[in-house]
C-alpha cells in the first residue's frame, strides 16, 4: 500500500477552485467557472465548465488562459453569458457563447468595469452594475506620452478615496444599466456622480429592475446606509420602497408584489445579525423580518483560504412564492433554510456540517444545485432534488487530495471564562503519536465578525504537516453564535476576546501530547491584533506571527481604507474626543512588556491595515531588544493569504513555519 504524501506550500498550485454554480432553466446541466493558478507567468485564470445534473461527469466549456467567470443562462437555456478578459487582459467585456456548441462572441465593447450581470426574465435584456472609467484616464489611454508618464496626481473630495484589493478608486460611480441582448446597445438608467447603485435584479415581467443605494447626502459619512429602489427598465424615475433596515441583495418575488432583501436592523451596530426582510413593493404593507426571532446571521461569515467568489448571495423564492431560501452561519457550518411566509416556520434544508456557498433552482423549482466544502474537501458541486433526499455531488475537482494525509481534526466545545459555550478544533499532524509531546500553534481569524468554519484551510494542514498541533477556535465577538456572542466585545476588543481565546489554550495545553513550553501563536488582520495583544499580556507562548495587524487605533483613524468607520468598533467618537480609549484597545499601549520572539508579516498595498500598523510593532519590539523580524509582501493586498500571487502566498507559509520551527523546534 503507497503511503500518502504530506500537503506542501507549493500545493497552492495544484487546488483548482469552482464558483457558484448556474442551473440551467430546465435543470439537466449546471455551469460554473474553475480557477486554476500558472506557475510560470503567477496570474490565475479560469474556465467555465458544464456538469450534468444526473452525476454522469463534467467537462471544460470553454478554454484558454484568461478570466470567464459570471455565467448566467439564458431564459429558453440555449445560450450562456458570461464576462471575459479574452479579448483584453485589462478590459473585460459580455460575451456569449451557444450551448449546443460555437464560438463565444463580444456582446460589448464597454469601457469600465463590470459588476453584477442579469439577464432579464423576457431573454430581451441583461441589468448590469457598472462603472464607467475616468475622462482622465481614456485621455491617458489614447495618448502614448500621458500613458508612458503615468498619472500627475490624485485629487478626491470624497472620504472614501480608496479600497483594499482594488487600490484608490475611480471618480465615476457604479451606475445601473441595460444592454439589448441581441446587439448589446447599452442605456443608462440611473446617474450621478455621488451615489453608487449596487445589486440590480429583475421582475418577473421584465418590467422593473430594483437595486440598493445609500442616498445619504455625503454617503461616506453614513457608509452602510442603503436603501431600496426600483426603477423602469425602460428607463425613467426611480421609486424608494420603505424598508426598515439596511438593505443588501434584493430578488423579486414570483408575483412581482414583494422584494425580499438581507439587512441589519441598524448599520452601526456590527455586532447585529444580519436577517431576512421582505418589503411591499407598492408600500401597502410594512417590511418584515422574517428572522428576527432566530439567533443567527443570515450570511456566509466562514474563513476560507481557497475560496473562488462565494459571497452571501441574495435569498431565492421559491416558484409559488411560498418560501424563501437563504444562507445562515450558525456554529462553525455555513446552512442552506427556507422561511414559510405564511406560517413564519424556519426549515433547514441543507444542514450537514461544512459550507453551502452559491445556489440556485432549475425553473420548475424541482432541482436545487449548490456548492459545497468540508474541512477536507475545498468544495465541489452537488445537485438535490426538492423534497428528496440525498444530493448527488456532479464535480470531482482536485482528485489529487485522496493522496494526500491531512492529519485528524477533532472537534472541541469548552466553557470559556464567563461559563460561556465555545466552539474550537484541534489539528493533529500526520502520523501523531498520542504518546508524544508536539509543539502547537494557536490561530486566530480575522474580522472579528467572522468565524471558522467546517471549511478546507490550506494554511492550517500545511502547519500540521511541519509537525504542529494547529488548533483553532470562535472566542466571542465573532459572528455564527448569536448576538450575545457577536456582542461581547462591542467597543472593548481585547477583553473577552482575550479570555476566551486563553481559556482554549488552557484547554488544548491540558492535553497529555502537548509541550506547554513549544507553544506558538499567529492570525491576521483582527487575528494579527489579537496576536500583538497576547505577546504584550502573557508570555506563555514561545513565537508569535502576527500578520497585517492592528496596532495603534489612534493611528489607524483615516489612514484605513475603511477610515473613519473603525470608531464604531470603540465609543463612536474620532480618537481627539477620546483619545485614553483609543490608545487603551491598541496592542502599542503594552507592547513594552513584550518578550516573545515575534515575526510582523505585513503586505505593502495593505489598504485595510496600512503597512504602517507593523512598522510600529516591529520597531518597538526591535528597540525592546525582542527577537524580531519583519517580512514586507510588494503589491499585495490584505488578503494576501487568499488571493495574493501564489509565489508570495508561498513564501508567506515558509516564513511563518520558518519561525516556529526556530523558537518551538
Amino acid at each position: 500500500m503507497t503511503q500518502k504524501r504530506t500537503i506542501t506550500a507549493e500545493d497552492l498550485y495544484n487546488f483548482e477552485l469552482l464558483s457558484p454554480p448556474r442551473i440551467s432553466p430546465d435543470g439537466k446541466y449546471v455551469v460554473y467557472a474553475q480557477q486554476r493558478a500558472d506557475a510560470k507567468t503567477e496570474k490565475k485564470h479560469s474556465n467555465l465548465w458544464i456538469a450534468s445534473t444526473d452525476g454522469s461527469g463534467a467537462r471544460q466549456f470553454t478554454f484558454g488562459d484568461q478570466n470567464d467567470s459570471q455565467p448566467r443562462w439564458s431564459p429558453d437555456g440555449k445560450t450562456i453569458a458570461f464576462i471575459s478578459n479574452r479579448g483584453d487582459e485589462k478590459q473585460p467585456q459580455i460575451y456569449l457563447i451557444p450551448f449546443a456548441g460555437g464560438e463565444a462572441r463580444a456582446l460589448t465593447e464597454l469601457k469600465g468595469e463590470i459588476g453584477a450581470l442579469e439577464w432579464s426574465p423576457d431573454g430581451k435584456q441583461f441589468a448590469i452594475q457598472f462603472r464607467a472609467k475616468d475622462a482622465e484616464a481614456l485621455e491617458r489611454d489614447e495618448d502614448e506620452q500621458k500613458k508612458k508618464l503615468g498619472i500627475v496626481a490624485r485629487h478626491y473630495e470624497r472620504v472614501f478615496y480608496k479600497f483594499d484589493g482594488y487600490g484608490f478608486l475611480p471618480h465615476e460611480r457604479w451606475h445601473i444599466w441595460t444592454l439589448d441582448a441581441s446587439s448589446g446597445a447599452a442605456t443608462q438608467l440611473t446617474e450621478g456622480p455621488v451615489f453608487d447603485e449596487f445589486e440590480p435584479t429583475w421582475s418577473p415581467d421584465s418590467q422593473w429592475i430594483a437595486y440598493t443605494s445609500n442616498r445619504n447626502p455625503d454617503p461616506d459619512l453614513a457608509r452602510g446606509d442603503t436603501d431600496l429602489f426600483i426603477i423602469p427598465a425602460a428607463g425613467g424615475d426611480e421609486r424608494k420602497i420603505e424598508t426598515n433596515s439596511q438593505v443588501r441583495l434584493p430578488c423579486f418575488s414570483p408575483d412581482g408584489k414583494w422584494l425580499a432583501y438581507i439587512g441589519q436592523r441598524d448599520y452601526t451596530q456590527w455586532w447585529q445579525n444580519n436577517d431576512l426582510w421582505v418589503a411591499a413593493v407598492d408600500g401597502s404593507a410594512p417590511p418584515r423580518n422574517l428572522t428576527a426571532a432566530f439567533d443567527a446571521t443570515v450570511d456566509t461569515a466562514s474563513i476560507n483560504d481557497l475560496n473562488f467568489g462565494h459571497n452571501p448571495q441574495a435569498p431565492i423564492w421559491s416558484p409559488n412564492g411560498e418560501k424563501l431560501y437563504f444562507q445562515v452561519s450558525k456554529d462553525g457550518s455555513n446552512l442552506l433554510m427556507s422561511a414559510n411566509l405564511s406560517s413564519g416556520e424556519l426549515e433547514t434544508v441543507l444542514g450537514e456540517k461544512g459550507f453551502v456557498g452559491g445556489f440556485e433552482f432549475d425553473r420548475a423549482g424541482e432541482m436545487l444545485a449548490y456548492f459545497f466544502g468540508t474541512m477536507t474537501d475545498p468544495g465541489q458541486i452537488f445537485v438535490h432534488p426538492v423534497g428528496g433526499q440525498d444530493s448527488t455531488q456532479v464535480t470531482q475537482a482536485n482528485p489529487w487530495l485522496q493522496d494526500v494525509n491531512l492529519g485528524s481534526m477533532e472537534e472541541v466545545w469548552f466553557k470559556g471564562r464567563d461559563g460561556n459555550d465555545l466552539q474550537g478544533w484541534i489539528l493533529k499532524p500526520p502520523a501523531f503519536d498520542s504518546s508524544q509531546k508536539y509543539p502547537s500553534i494557536l490561530e486566530i481569524h480575522g474580522g472579528p465578525l467572522a468565524m471558522y468554519a467546517e471549511f478546507f484551510m490550506h494554511e492550517f494542514y500545511y502547519l500540521a504537516a511541519q509537525g504542529y498541533v494547529v488548533y483553532f477556535s470562535n472566542p466571542r465577538g465573532g459572528q455564527g453564535y448569536g448576538e450575545t456572542h457577536a456582542k461581547a466585545i462591542w467597543q472593548d476588543w481585547g477583553n473577552a476576546d482575550y479570555a476566551d481565546l486563553m481559556s482554549w489554550t488552557d484547554y488544548v495545553a491540558a492535553q497529555p501530547y502537548i509541550d506547554t513550553q513549544r507553544m506558538g501563536v499567529t492570525g491576521g488582520s483582527y487575528g494579527g491584533y489579537m496576536s500583538l495583544w497576547i505577546i504584550g499580556h502573557t508570555r506563555r507562548f514561545q513565537a508569535a506571527v502576527p500578520q497585517r495587524v492592528v496596532s495603534n487605533f489612534i493611528s489607524m483613524w483615516g489612514s484605513s481604507d475603511l477610515n473613519w468607520i473603525f470608531q464604531q468598533v470603540l465609543d463612536n467618537k474620532p480618537p481627539w474626543e477620546d483619545l485614553e480609549k483609543y490608545w487603551k484597545h491598541s496592542p502599542m499601549a503594552y507592547i513594552g512588556n513584550a518578550k516573545t520572539p515575534t515575526l510582523i508579516i505585513h503586505s505593502e498595498n495593505d489598504h485595510r491595515c496600512p503597512i504602517e500598523q507593523g512598522e510600529q510593532a516591529f520597531v518597538a519590539l526591535k528597540t525592546l531588544g525582542v527577537d524580531a523580524e519583519f517580512v514586507r509582501f510588494p503589491e499585495e493586498p490584505h488578503g494576501l493569504s487568499r488571493i495574493g500571487r501564489t509565489d508570495r502566498r508561498i513564501a508567506r507559509l515558509n516564513h511563518i513555519a520558518r519561525w516556529m520551527d526556530t523558537y518551538l523546534k
